[in-house]
């Protein structure tokens, strides 16, 4: 005879699951961010810890590799229609912006302390932005784009430039413009495909993608590589669903911030596991972002809040917020 279900659990589930719900859409979009953030610096850490032995081509195949075999009972057991992509064409797209993305990131992760690599990404929003004008039709607020550059200040304050380019540094930032490339075509593809679709045949496209170079500079991990491998596919695969969720639930420019929280993750990995220490100039950047951060999402709820209005109130609040339109 099976076990009777609980009726006190299963209202604890509905309670927690209506609170959820009850939350604005940018809040539950930028704390699924956070935790994408969180996510995205422990796999940064895995792959420059195996980034001293193993060659970055090989870790990026391992990490579709891996990241692929996790997703793929999902997507099986979501039925044959999550095979049969709508728009296969985009799906190539943003599995090569992805996997040449993902590579020049490991590339800078083996080659650069944890938290400047980490700091090179985030002149991501600067071409997000752009593109999510032109690809996505999004309106990009003056406030917004303020904090958002005040935010990319902070980066570069974080950065600490010295006069002289490292290679590895150019490497990342082409890296992060197809990451922005990255985050647009998953915006489009989410108008008419699922998530598990999405990381479906990123999955697969980007193993198959990696598969070639990463022959060329075959080293055999050991045992206990193969474990971080592992771990850095699921960790990488749980981030990117995370993200996922996040832009089905705002738009990508007004995420795009909460990914600098990825920095303050990264530098206190990098102190604890490489012994990186963070500077004055760290902290004071850290700030900045964090700042920028707060007050975009706080900008993002007070619209979400005056759009639900009636017309004689919001009338009269348009006044407050007529710079942001």
């Amino acid at each position: 005879m099976p076990p009777l279900e609980d009726p006190g659990r299963r209202l604890t589930v509905h309670r927690v699951q209506a609170r959820w719900l009850g939350i604005a859409p940018v809040w539950r979009g930028a704390l699924w961010m956070l935790l994408s953030a969180l996510l995205f610096a422990v796999m940064g850490m895995l792959v420059k810890w195996l980034g001293s032995r193993l060659d970055s081509f090989q870790v990026a195949f391992f990490r579709a590799g891996f990241g692929f075999l996790i997703i793929l009972p999902f997507a099986l057991a979501a039925g044959p229609s999550v095979l049969r992509p709508k728009r296969p064409g985009m799906h190539l797209l943003r599995g090569l912006l992805g996997a040449s993305g993902m590579s020049c990131s490991f590339y800078a992760l083996a080659h650069l302390p944890l938290a400047q690599a980490t700091a090179y990404s985030f002149t991501k929003p600067l071409f997000l932005v752009l593109l999510a004008a032109l690809f996505l039709g999004e309106k990009v607020r003056l406030r917004r784009l303020s904090a958002t550059i005040v935010g990319f200040l902070g980066v570069l304050v974080m950065m600490r430039p010295t006069g002289g380019i490292e290679p590895a540094a150019l490497v990342a930032v082409f890296g992060t413009a197809l990451t922005a490339g990255v985050v647009v075509t998953v915006k489009l593809l989410l108008r008419t495909e699922r998530p598990v679709t999405v990381m479906f045949w990123f999955g697969l496209i980007s193993s198959l993608l990696t598969l070639l170079p990463a022959l060329y500079v075959w080293v055999p991990p050991t045992s206990r590589e193969l474990l971080l491998l592992l771990a850095t596919g699921a960790v990488g695969a749980s981030a990117q669903s995370a993200m996922l969720r996040g832009y089905l639930l705002a738009e990508a420019t007004a995420l795009a911030p909460f990914s600098y929280v990825q920095l303050i993750f990264a530098g206190v990995l990098g102190y604890v596991v490489f012994a990186e220490v963070p500077g004055l100039q760290t902290l004071i950047g850290a700030a900045i972002i964090v700042g920028s951060t707060l007050y975009i999402v706080y900008r993002e709820a007070a619209l979400a809040r005056q759009a639900k209005l009636p017309a004689k109130e919001k009338k009269a609040d348009s006044a407050l917020n007529r710079q942001d339109r």
